[in-house]
């Protein structure tokens, strides 16, 4: 027999009130459980930013362009070569991986944060038959996607410039693909762990800046002191960097495997992370 409204437990109208979105008896540390759903998601956000394409890509390109041409011909005519190359060669490389790390970051952190904190677009999707699994991997391949976007702008002005050389330039998409997973993985940390929007301008300052200062974009790292030069080596940009610059002057990357595995390593580390956060902050 059913029982009456008043006789239903406090339980029982909690149960009614709101689904529990919490795997029971689940650690938010498990591994990564993701399946082809991530590509609705992927989807969605893909035809949200199709709608400000232009200034989207135009906005990405416009920093990393002024940077190139401006130190490029103007710290270049100061020093003609730097490593054997003209200066704005070998910026180039620089360049591109940097505009790659901007565009994966600003994506997870800035639009990721708004679509999980300030607009629960997230847990709208939640609602459907996706997990959160599946809702950040999503994230985290459609800011790589961008910074894809990103990234070949860059690389098609330098080519189209005649400033680098043009022989392994093929090589250079799937690494730039690579280099958009890691920067937003590492970006997705932050993204769960932030209280607010200013929270990420201490990822730029204490993160970022100081990467992209010694990591090689703008200089050898050899001219760094030997602690610094250490240091850099556990930077994820300079592994980045050690594989697209000798692609971009024509020449096969050295210790290849090396690069990877730290790139890589980051990127998986990264995400595994992330995604344990996000899960105790939003399934919690």
């Amino acid at each position: 027999m059913d029982r009456q409204p008043s006789q239903l437990h406090d339980h029982d109208l909690d149960a009614t009130a709101a689904p529990d979105l919490r795997p029971r008896g689940r650690s938010a540390w498990r591994p990564p459980q993701l399946s082809r759903r991530f590509v609705p998601v992927w989807r969605r956000n893909f035809l949200v930013w199709r709608k400000l394409a232009l200034p989207s890509v135009l906005g990405n390109l416009a920093d990393p362009v002024i940077y190139l041409f401006g130190l490029g011909f103007g710290i270049g005519m100061l020093v003609p070569e730097v490593a054997g190359v003209r200066y704005i060669s070998f910026l180039a490389a620089g360049m591109v991986c940097y505009s790659t790390m901007n565009a994966a970051s600003f994506e997870v952190l800035y639009s990721g944060f708004s679509r999980m904190h300030v607009q629960k677009t997230w847990e709208a999707i939640m609602n459907t038959p996706v997990d959160l699994d599946d809702v950040v991997f999503a994230e985290l391949v459609w800011a790589a996607s961008k910074a894809l976007l990103s990234g070949l702008a860059i690389l098609l002005v330098v080519s189209l410039a005649g400033i680098v050389d043009t022989r392994y330039v093929l090589w250079l998409p799937p690494l730039i693909f690579v280099v958009g997973l890691t920067f937003a993985a590492l970006g997705l940390v932050m993204t769960a762990l932030a209280p607010s929007f200013d929270f990420f301008m201490y990822y730029f300052t204490l993160f970022v800046t100081p990467m992209t200062l010694l990591s090689g974009v703008f200089f050898p790292i050899e001219q760094l002191p030997a602690l610094l030069q250490t240091a850099t080596k556990l930077l994820p940009l300079t592994h980045a960097i050690e594989l697209a610059r000798p692609l971009l002057l024509g020449r096969a990357p050295e210790d290849i495997a090396l690069h990877l595995a730290v790139v890589l390593g980051y990127g998986a580390v990264a995400f595994w992370l992330a995604l344990a956060l996000t899960r105790r902050r939003l399934l919690r």
